[in-house]
């Protein structure tokens, strides 16, 4: 079959949050010469939905909108106006299990842990104080460099046992020192003092986590504002079409069809390692090899939970499921809930309401820094340039995500 060979300023690689930003961004900006490459048959990445059992369910995961950023929700907002969201107060929560003197006992308090051990009885307060007070960070011990030491010197051995280990280890690796430490110094400081006074006047203390206030469509589900931001940019968004390979060189994206597309500038914003880098150096392409990530499982229940939290984190090894998303407590009309498995724990049931997605986190590794940063580089020299989760390889939320494009975008329009 003859290929046939198409010209663009800008090729853009990925119809999730981050190519749609970036091309309804240049679009904004007057720029008509640009086409947008999707290898689904919709737009919308991690953030799409999908009609179950009556309403939209998120098939990709637990994704709202931060509020934040004013700057993107905006930008947003002129493609589903604020009228069409409601705003909700973040209810987050951790269900999990210790050891009693006869029997485990489980309990259920507010995220983040280390704010909320107020909720738990005495018993239990003490031991998470009397523990955090024996943390290396609080006790002047010097900062470990593998991952299970390290979140053990931060929050004390026993929220470490209790919660963040297991947690960790259910969505991410089950080698723990598999990954880097350079990406936890976000984790709040857990001073003793403090954590003793919320202990005391029975509120939580500290930064508040993302999305402690987000915003959540009123009829549809987050997959809905996506779709608006594809239907804009019109015949310059191709579906269903597949990535083989990019020639670094010329800038040259060949398609599974055998279609050719020149950019003036290539915007990726899908996995590196979902195509193959033509006229790479080895030491890139070696690289893109050392970028992981995890696979998710997404699996719909139709009854209702007894709770108001929106979603719940599940630490318990027992459970193939690391995480709840309580449907009916963020979208209107709708019932039941869907959990998150990372998919080599995912057990299949025959009748199981399942979604699979084969890229959703992005792995911090050990090497992950040096890796990413060595491709970056190399590509932005050549106009290829990184963009989003996986673009950037970073676990960034889709609000940082648009942000990010839209930096990008003004910086190349500028040019």
């Amino acid at each position: 079959m003859e290929s046939r060979m198409i010209n663009k300023k800008y090729v853009i690689l990925g119809a999730g949050p981050a190519g749609l930003a970036f091309a309804n961004c240049i679009k904004n900006k007057g720029e008509t010469d640009y086409i947008v490459i999707e290898k689904e048959k919709e737009v919308g990445g991690l953030c799409r939905s999908a009609m179950v059992d009556g309403a939209p369910l998120d098939i990709g995961g637990g994704h709202f909108l931060d509020v934040r950023r004013k700057s993107v929700n905006d930008f947003l907002f002129t493609f589903m106006p604020v009228e069409e969201w409601n705003l909700y107060e973040r209810d987050s929560r951790i269900t999990f299990t210790v050891e009693g003197e006869s029997r485990p006992k489980t309990y259920t308090i507010h995220h983040p842990f280390e704010a909320n051990i107020w909720e738990l009885p005495k018993k239990e307060q003490k031991r998470y104080l009397e523990s955090i007070a024996e943390a290396g960070c609080n006790t002047g011990v010097s900062k470990p460099e593998r991952f299970v030491a390290w979140i053990t010197w931060k929050l004390g051995r026993e929220i470490a046992h209790d919660y963040m280990l297991p947690y960790n280890s259910k969505l991410f690796a089950d080698n723990l020192n598999e990954l880097g430490t350079y990406w936890l110094d976000k984790l709040p400081n857990v001073s003793y003092d403090e954590t003793l006074e919320s202990c005391k006047q029975h509120k939580a203390y500290g930064k508040q986590p993302g999305h402690a206030n987000f915003y959540y469509p009123k009829k549809y589900g987050y997959g809905e504002l996506w779709l608006r931001m594809g239907r804009e940019l019109g015949d310059n968004l191709l579906c269903d079409a597949t990535v083989v390979s990019l020639d670094c060189n010329d800038r040259i994206i060949t398609l599974q069809d055998g279609t050719q597309i020149q950019g003036e500038y290539i915007i990726c914003t899908i996995p590196w390692d979902s195509f193959e880098l033509k006229w790479a150096p080895t030491k890139v392409k070696d690289c893109v090899k050392k970028l992981k990530h995890t696979s998710v499982n997404i699996t719909y229940y139709p009854n209702n939970m007894d709770t108001e939290a929106q979603w719940i984190y599940y630490p318990n090894p027992d459970l193939d499921y690391h995480r709840i998303l309580v449907r009916h407590n963020f979208l209107e009309g709708s019932k039941g809930y869907w959990t998150e498995t990372r998919s080599e724990r995912y057990h299949a049931d025959e009748d199981d309401n399942t979604f699979k997605m084969d890229y959703a986190y992005p792995l911090n590794t050990i090497s992950k820094p040096d890796a990413i940063r060595t491709v970056l580089s190399y590509g932005s020299k050549l106009n290829i340039f990184g963009l989003g989760r996986w673009g950037e390889h970073e676990h960034f939320n889709s609000d940082v995500t648009v942000k990010r494009a839209m930096e990008l975008a003004d910086k190349l329009c500028a040019e």
